[in-house]
């Protein structure tokens, strides 16, 4: 199973856009998560309209429509791997940690919040956060996240979309 992994999307603002790449990554993927800060529920809508399944959460900024939809955090299950989305994993001290214990049923917990892409591994646990597609902030490039899981085994990778 190919997942798409993408957070802090951030729009509408200005000119920015998602990257054609991600669309494309998105569009190829069995399933879509986004760990929160869509802001408009547009946004939403249109990566759901690219056809492959979105599991989301909701992050700080969005939209009061957009936090009536995607819950705070959910666990989900793809190719026999149990994956937890939040947004905000709080701070960076004691993260993989703190996320062991808050979802101690996960396999992995995906976030977003900080736009700092990250891939942490502590025995069987993973840590991910994409980054983000369209705002870098002090990153040097916008990125995503791609997945592959086969038989509950996870393997991450970060993308550079520049």
């Amino acid at each position: 199973m190919r997942l798409a992994i993408v957070a802090d999307t951030h729009l509408p603002r200005g000119g920015r856009r998602i990257p054609d790449r991600c669309w494309k990554e998105m569009a190829a993927a069995d399933l879509i998560l986004h760990a929160g800060d869509f802001t408009a529920l547009e946004v939403l809508h249109d990566i759901e309209s690219l056809g492959p399944p979105v599991a989301a959460v909701h992050g700080n900024v969005d939209s009061a429509e957009v936090r009536a939809r995607l819950p705070e955090a959910r666990l989900i299950e793809a190719a026999g791997a149990r994956i937890a989305l939040v947004h905000d994993a709080g701070p960076a001290r004691g993260r993989l940690e703190h996320m062991r214990r808050r979802f101690p049923e996960a396999d992995a917990v995906v976030f977003g919040h900080s736009h700092i892409p990250l891939h942490a591994v502590e025995g069987a646990f993973q840590l991910f956060n994409p980054g983000s597609p369209t705002d870098r902030r002090r990153q040097p490039r916008h990125t995503m996240g791609r997945a592959t899981v086969v038989d509950g085994s996870i393997a991450f990778e970060i993308l550079d979309l520049e």
